[in-house]
């Protein structure tokens, strides 16, 4: 495996993110090691807000929503997954598969030691996030699941998800800033396409960005449908909180909200709310209004 890194010169400047990287080592089980960044803010000892990102974003989707949530008293974990932000991009498509993604954010949870964990999870952030819940549940207090899945393959993905995976294969450049801006309600200033294009100086960084869409287990003998299986065993007894924040304008991921509150007890009694005027993106749309959804959420849930 044969990472790259981007120079720290690309995130010089950035409007809005100003926060101090933190890095941890990853030791893959396939050999050599790769560096994960992350924001770390707020009180070290404080309960842990763990906000996960998807594809093709990076810990900037989150800028506006850090510092509140910090500000509330909790410390607030925002990494950038391998592939993505100031994190190791290794070169080669075959180095990303589903498991060392999980496998890989499982370190950060384990190095860290992240207890008392309330879950924000989006897009690919769920689909890691939600495996990590069921593996670990001992270190998470409450989820919150936003425009996000958790899917085996025994279910037809939607014809929107199909469209983007097929476009994400053929465009000669994956204008990462762009696409981001399309899946947004409001619109997207040059800024800030600018910052969510500055970890990937050229198409080799992309990598990541280019596999993840072909990642997702969209039939059933898929590679990771058999672990998405047996987290969902899991899920399917979690009592523990679980509230759905979905957005109202995301035609990807609409169809899962549903089968979350059908599914897991701890979404039971919970105030599920819909986001207005939010597209996929929606940290990007509505970040005022999750955050909060995320502070009366925790408020309402004390650990057991």
């Amino acid at each position: 495996m044969t990472p790259l890194r981007s120079p720290d010169s690309c995130f010089s400047n950035l409007q809005d993110y100003t926060f101090a990287p933190h890095y941890l080592q990853l030791d893959d089980t396939e050999g050599g090691e790769l560096r994960m960044h992350f924001v770390d803010e707020g009180p070290k000892d404080a309960p842990v807000i763990l906000l996960m990102h998807g594809e093709p974003t990076w810990s900037y989707l989150y800028r506006h929503m850090i510092t509140p949530l910090a500000d509330a008293g909790f410390r607030v974990i925002a990494p950038d997954l391998i592939g993505f932000g100031r994190s190791d991009k290794p070169s080669q498509r075959s180095d990303y598969t589903y498991q060392r993604h999980v496998d890989w954010m499982r370190s950060l949870l384990v190095q860290l030691d992240l207890q008392d964990i309330t879950l924000f999870c989006q897009d690919w952030g769920g689909l890691i996030g939600l495996r990590l819940l069921a593996e670990e549940q001992s270190r998470f207090t409450r989820t919150i699941a936003a425009n996000t899945m958790l899917p085996t393959g025994a279910h037809h993905p939607g014809e929107a998800f199909i469209k983007w995976q097929q476009l994400s294969q053929n465009i000669a450049v994956f204008t990462v800033g762009k696409i981001i801006a399309g899946a947004c309600v409001k619109p997207v200033s040059a800024e800030t396409i600018s910052a969510y294009d500055a970890p990937f100086p050229d198409e080799s960084y992309k990598a990541g960005a280019r596999q993840f869409p072909m990642l997702v287990p969209i039939t059933a003998n898929d590679p990771a449908a058999e672990a998405n299986i047996a987290a969902w065993d899991i899920l399917r007894t979690m009592e523990k909180p679980f509230l759905t924040a979905f957005s109202d304008k995301d035609p990807i991921t609409a169809a899962a909200e549903p089968v979350f509150r059908k599914l897991i007890p701890g979404t039971q009694g919970q105030a599920h709310t819909t986001i207005v005027d939010g597209g996929h993106f929606l940290q990007e749309d509505q970040s005022e209004k999750l955050v909060e959804v995320i502070l009366k959420f925790v408020a309402e849930t004390p650990p057991s």
